[in-house]
């Protein structure tokens, strides 16, 4: 199937999301659909982002499709088709997050609920534009180590450390989770145009309380898009990224935070980058599919 330029192919189940045999991941029965989006051109310190989707493809056919928190099993009320990645050949920068977005674009036309897999957070500027010119009365949540709002990094404006910034350059609808690291040019930023960042060192010395979880909430519009960089985490737990950083958060108090946002508000996609998957240490990459799986119960 070919739609608007970009060839629509699902993943067989040895490939796929979850492992699902056909009848539940064809792209025309299926509600969710995953993209694979490989894209790794401006990581600066630990690299591998590239190899970050197949990674957790594969540990994905480990997750259990029965969620025993919620109670679902939504890869069979939904289904979820996984596209074959798109090719990027030479494209770079501009060129390159053009191309994801209108390939995202196309996906929400056909009524998808769209699930990105990174690859570097660079890719995050196209699929949250795509999801903005979609849905009304949309805000950005951003978990992240990193502020990623840098005007340009290294001589790119499209660099993985500048995604918000181009974000921000059309809304500053922005709620930011886990911050630990930034530069001067960030926080300045940050405080000039209101965008709500929650600090690591803040949110620590509060507690991750349902107090703390209102309050964050109460930033965000009707309509949520999450963007979820891996090195949110801490490295106790995901080591497999470019640039850990101590003072991380850990997988139940973030799966309170998210099933608490998907309660009150509605999140109409999300992605999962900068997963560096490291030889013979499979669990960041089974940790990362199955956070996609419960946020997917949380969310349906």
């Amino acid at each position: 199937m070919k739609y608007k330029g970009f060839r629509i192919k699902v993943l067989p189940e040895d490939k796929n999301f979850l492992g699902l045999e056909n009848k539940y991941s064809g792209f025309e029965s299926s509600k969710i659909v995953i993209l694979p989006c490989p894209y790794e051109k401006t990581t600066s310190y630990g690299r591998g982002t590239a190899r970050g989707p197949e990674a957790i493809l594969q540990a994905s056919h480990y997750v259990e499709f029965f969620d025993e928190e919620t109670l679902k099993e939504i890869c069979f009320s939904f289904g979820i088709a996984t596209l074959k990645p798109p090719e990027f050949r030479n494209l770079g920068g501009r060129k390159a997050i053009d191309y994801i977005y209108n390939v995202i674009k196309s996906l929400i036309s056909l009524n998808k609920f769209v699930v990105t897999l990174g690859g570097e957070h660079s890719i995050s500027s196209a699929t949250f534009k795509a999801h903005y010119e979609s849905y009304g009365n949309l805000s950005l949540l951003h978990f992240d180590a990193h502020s990623d709002l840098r005007d340009s990094y290294q001589g790119s404006k499209y660099s993985h450390a500048c995604f918000a910034a181009r974000i921000a350059e059309y809304t500053t609808n922005i709620t930011q989770i886990g911050i630990r690291a930034q530069c001067r040019e960030e926080h300045d930023l940050i405080k000039e145009s209101g965008i709500n960042t929650y600090y690591a060192h803040y949110i620590r010395s509060r507690g991750f309380k349902q107090e703390l979880i209102n309050e964050i909430i109460s930033t965000l519009n009707d309509n949520v898009y999450i963007t979820f960089d891996v090195d949110y985490f801490d490295p106790s737990i995901m080591p497999s990224t470019g640039t850990p950083e101590p003072n991380g958060f850990y997988w139940d108090e973030t799966m309170r935070f998210i099933r608490e946002v998907s309660t009150q508000r509605k999140i109409v996609g999300f992605d999962v980058v900068e997963l560096s998957p490291v030889k013979n240490l499979n669990f960041p990459n089974y940790l990362t599919a199955k956070l996609i799986y419960r946020m997917l119960n949380y969310i349906f």
